[in-house]
Parts: C-alpha cells; structure tokens; sequence
C-alpha cells in the first residue's frame, strides 16, 4: 500500500472526526423558548423567543409578540457565542443584546428599537 495514500486518508479521516465533533457536539445553551417583557412608558409588551438549532448547526429562530397578536416574525442574523446572545429582527428595526446567566436559565441585555433602548430580560420556558 501507497504511504503516500495511507498518510492523506488518515489526515482526512481525523479532519472528518473533527468536522464530525463541531456538528454533533452537544446543543447550545441559547436553544429553546424564552419569554421575557418589554417595559415602555405606554405599558408592557410580552416577548417569546424562540430558538432552535438546524442539521448544520446554525441556530435559527422565531419572536412571538402575544399582546399584539403577532407571531412567527424572522429573527435573522442570530448569534450565541456564549454567554453574548445577538439578534436582529428586520421587520420591526430592532436588535437584542444579551448575556445569558451562569445557569443558562436567563438572558439579561437590551432591547434596540426606534432610537430607543430599553432593558429586556428572557427566562428559559419549560419545554
């Protein structure tokens, strides 16, 4: 056999298994449904984000406004490198910047919208 051939499938074989490793390493803390409340001088809105993560591994996700009746709004781009949490959502010029907690159970950041920044804090919902 071909040393030359064995060396270069070894390589490709370790690079597979590290590829491999990033893909299906365990979920991010950012996945799930979180809820959270937006306080403006006008009252309250609540706010449900929720996340989730596709086969090649980037996290996806969606905001559900209840006291306004909207749902399923695009949430694009959305990042978690832990423990920063960033989303954007395009349809209302809005931004969200976080940090989620030791315990993975809260999201404390700011809320960007209109010229406005207000505090926002998610707790993790029961699946």
């Amino acid at each position: 056999m071909n040393m030359h051939r064995v060396l270069r499938f070894g390589f490709l074989a370790g690079l597979g298994f590290v590829l491999g490793a990033m893909t299906t390493a365990s979920d991010s803390a950012a996945i799930g449904n979180w809820e959270g409340k937006i306080d403006t001088a006008s009252g309250s809105l609540r706010v449900l984000v929720h996340i989730s993560q596709s086969a090649d591994g980037k996290l996806t996700g969606t905001l559900d406004s209840p006291d306004q009746d909207t749902a399923g709004i695009p949430i694009d781009p959305l990042t978690y490198q832990e423990p920063d949490l960033h989303f954007v959502i395009e349809r209302f010029r809005s931004s969200f910047d976080g940090k989620m907690n030791h315990n993975n159970s809260e999201i404390a950041g700011e809320w960007k919208q209109s010229g406005l920044t207000l505090p926002l804090v998610f707790r993790k919902k029961a699946p």
